[in-house]
């Protein structure tokens, strides 16, 4: 009887932890005294079978809004490794020196408080619903799309960042929540901002040939 309460108490505690969301794990982090800094690879721990969608938002969201030149690069890399995993259905995974780099405790905090308003709003609008475009194989779907973006966010194209970064947050927010109307709604932005990024480097390519041309006439 003792080993089935025990059993019991484990199964409910797993389902706790699932039920937590990214925000509460996040929040847990940083009020941990116990901790002098906290690590991508402690985030990677605490968010379990969410692991993937959880650093993929964590690289993705610098992105969505103005950067220095050159950040979408250094954050487009770890992204490539995420979303190749997601695409084939492997468990998180990251090079130590990536999952290693950490930061003060009190400076994540003092970041968390500023974004974790804006992250509650969102977890606020999502819920379980439509569960088979988040299920496991329309991760790996997604996946594919999620590696072009981080591909195209990775490489220095003007304008080619914040599209791509908020399709990314979308659909990482969808999985972290298995609601499949987001990773539906971030697979349509996905597709625009490849669509807003063609049309910038064309242009980009058509300006250049005009310009040779009239250097040559």
């Amino acid at each position: 009887m003792a080993a089935d309460e025990k059993f019991d108490s484990a199964e409910d505690l797993d389902a706790e932890q699932r039920a937590q969301r990214f925000s509460e794990i996040l929040g847990n982090l940083a009020g941990d005294e116990n901790r002098s800094r906290i690590s991508l690879s402690d985030i990677l721990a605490g968010m379990n079978d969410r692991a993937i969608a959880a650093l993929i938002f964590v690289f993705a969201v610098p992105n969505c809004i103005p950067t220095p030149p050159g950040t979408s690069s250094v954050l487009g890399i770890p992204l490539i490794f995420l979303t190749a995993q997601l695409m084939l259905g492997l468990r998180p995974w990251l090079p130590r020196m990536i999952a290693d780099r950490s930061m003060a405790r009190t400076d994540f905090a003092a970041m968390l408080a500023r974004t974790q308003p804006w992250i509650m709003k969102a977890e606020t609008m999502l819920r379980p619903r439509l569960k088979i475009f988040a299920a496991p194989l329309a991760q790996r779907l997604m996946g594919g799309l999620c590696l072009i973006l981080a591909l195209v966010l990775a490489l220095p194209i003007p304008l080619g960042n914040m599209l791509p970064a908020l399709a990314l947050c979308v659909i990482a927010f969808g999985i972290l929540e298995k609601d499949g109307l987001w990773t539906i709604a971030g697979c349509a932005v996905g597709v625009v901002s490849l669509g807003v990024v063609a049309g910038v480097v064309y242009a980009m390519v058509e300006s250049a040939i005009y310009l040779l041309l009239t250097l040559f006439q």
